[in-house]
């Protein structure tokens, strides 16, 4: 095996601004839903991909890639959100195996008074305080990093 590539100081310097910033970011997300609107971050980005779905609706292996959650962990948050009533389960007429989780109405109503807030807080802490530039290279940065992650042995493919 060859020598370590290290990292440069200005290669440093971004990597950890992005961990730092990362980490924050979901922290402050998580706690104004939380306080807003009874929602972890998890919760809401289920309900926001759900609510973005044909049919308010998408199958739970699927919906597990689309939120990074392992199927486990996403089945324990859509019964949390069944329990509160936001979800609902729908076995697949097609196929046995495959299970449909189904945004309510009463969750379509808890995400349409979360998002204000949501949003509010996302242009508070991260695009208002970037320049139309700084946005267009850290969107182009990071989804090549997207690409090539989930070209990699995608277990979501």
């Amino acid at each position: 095996m060859g020598r370590p590539r290290w990292l440069s100081d200005g290669e440093q310097r971004a990597w950890a601004a992005f961990r730092t910033t990362a980490t924050l970011l979901h922290q402050r997300l998580d706690q104004q839903l939380k306080r807003d609107a009874g929602l972890s971050h998890l919760q809401y980005e289920i309900l926001a991909r759900l609510g973005g779905a044909p049919d308010r609706e998408l199958r739970m292996a699927e919906l597990a890639c689309a939120v990074s959650n392992s199927k486990s962990g996403l089945t324990y948050q859509i019964g949390q959100l069944e329990q509160a009533g936001l979800v609902r389960r729908r076995a697949c007429e097609s196929d046995v195996r495959a299970v449909y989780a189904v945004l309510t109405d009463e969750g379509a109503t808890r995400l349409e008074r979360a998002a204000p807030g949501h949003v509010a807080l996302v242009r508070e802490l991260l695009i208002d305080v970037l320049t139309p530039d700084q946005l267009t290279a850290l969107a182009d940065g990071l989804g090549e990093a997207n690409r090539r992650l989930l070209a990699d042995d995608d277990p979501c493919a």
